[in-house]
């Protein structure tokens, strides 16, 4: 690597880094004031145990072991021992993004989860399920050999459609299935406690996200002389994510009267997500349409855990799983070149639909079962009582917000 690249790369790592901090804040100010210390301790929980992991043995598992094998060997090069510079820094850049991705899946049983519970689920799901997906989609895995092995043309996931999104999503669905609902579940069961702290998380995240898309094109060597797709990816990264905000704003508005900031936030986030694995495979025009339909689609997905009865809490499901899948199978419509109504036939979508149903059904099943071991055995959920009183104070000794001395 350059010193232009390899300064990029230290960059990059540092940006998607900082968007865990900004999933917390998201997060932290969508819950209860009695709530936050443990939903924001979820994301840093996860911070320093898959970082851990990453470095002693996931980096080697997201190699891949080739088309047909699980993962790779995690024992190859234990603790990145023989690994030099520019891998070191590919491995920072990669660990990540397994971070983020154990993240998110915690918005989905806020309020409720014992912190102890929480990080054994995150490390052997991150175990048993990211670190092989990743070497699926960005190894040499079967999702990234998909064109050469089915004369189909390749998968598309740029920066994590199917490894991070619709992943995290599955297994948010899994959980929240897992732990059961809230006491007194029903629509409009309680609002944010702090909506500039959850406009700040999503704003993290929006700044993040340039290094999350982007990143790649120096972490991997590609930026240089000959034209990359840098441009490309950072235009689509700014303007789907406006579109998607105006695309849930205008469902808000329709649906409820009113456009709300907390809304705003969610679109941005929603729009993020489905052009993820779009970025650099889109005009951006198309990433525009995407941004518009993300955020329209994510504003009326959120309202399905009302009626089928799933009590996803801070709508992980309505929001990375539907957003992922969406940014995930448009590329089959309207992939540059190989989109069915760009030029391409009906293969490109065949294989986004493959990928992403296979990452799908994968990680629900795998967390559904870590999920229900954990709750049969150790307990994945706090009791009624504590919940009620308040699941940081009962859990983490602490109080997000001590607004007067107590005598």
């Amino acid at each position: 690597m350059d010193s232009g690249n390899f300064a990029w790369s230290i960059t990059a790592t540092a940006l998607v880094l900082f968007m865990t901090p900004g999933v917390a804040f998201f997060y932290g100010g969508l819950v209860k004031a009695k709530s936050v210390v443990s939903m924001m301790m979820m994301s840093f929980g996860a911070l320093g145990l898959i970082s851990v992991l990453w470095i002693l043995y996931g980096f080697n598992m997201s190699l891949g072991g080739g088309t047909f094998a699980f993962s790779g060997n995690p024992f190859s090069d234990f603790g990145l021992a023989g690994a030099d510079s520019a891998t070191l820094v590919g491995a920072t850049f990669g660990a990540t993004f397994a971070i983020i991705t154990v993240a998110l899946i915690s918005g989905s049983i806020a309020d409720r989860a014992k912190f102890g519970s929480w990080m054994l689920f995150a490390g052997l799901w991150a175990t048993i399920v990211y670190f092989p997906v990743a070497a699926w989609v960005w190894g040499d895995g079967w999702i990234f050999n998909w064109g050469d092995n089915t004369g189909l043309p390749g998968v598309i996931d740029y920066a994590g459609g199917t490894a991070v999104h619709i992943n995290a999503g599955a297994a948010a669905l899994a959980l929240a299935l897992v732990l059961g609902k809230r006491i007194g579940f029903q629509k409009g069961i309680q609002k944010p406690h702090n909506v500039p702290l959850t406009l700040l998380g999503a704003s993290i995240l929006w700044f993040g996200w340039f290094g999350f898309n982007a990143g790649a094109e120096g972490t991997f060597g590609l930026l240089g002389e000959e034209n990359t797709g840098a441009g490309l990816i950072v235009v689509n990264t700014l303007g789907a994510t406006a579109a998607a905000i105006l695309g849930w704003l205008i469902v808000e508005k329709l649906k409820d009267g009113k456009a709300t900031s907390v809304g705003a936030a969610s679109g941005a986030v929603a729009g993020l997500v489905a052009i993820t694995p779009a970025c650099a495979n889109l005009s951006p025009g198309w990433a525009l349409l995407l941004g518009v339909l993300s955020g329209a689609l994510c504003a009326l997905a959120i309202e399905l855990k009302w009626k089928l009865g799933y009590d996803d809490s801070l709508d992980v499901v309505g929001i990375h799983l539907v957003g992922g899948l969406l940014g995930t199978l448009y590329l089959g419509f309207f992939a540059t070149e190989t989109g069915l109504f760009l030029g391409g036939g009906i293969g490109q979508l065949l294989s986004q639909l493959v990928a992403a149903l296979g990452v799908l059904i994968y990680s629900f099943v795998v967390a559904l079962l870590i999920g229900f071991a954990i709750q049969k055995t150790l307990g994945f959920r706090i009791k009624n009582e504590d919940e009620l009183a308040g699941v940081d104070t009962v859990v983490h000794g602490e109080e997000g917000y001590l607004l007067a001395e107590r005598v």
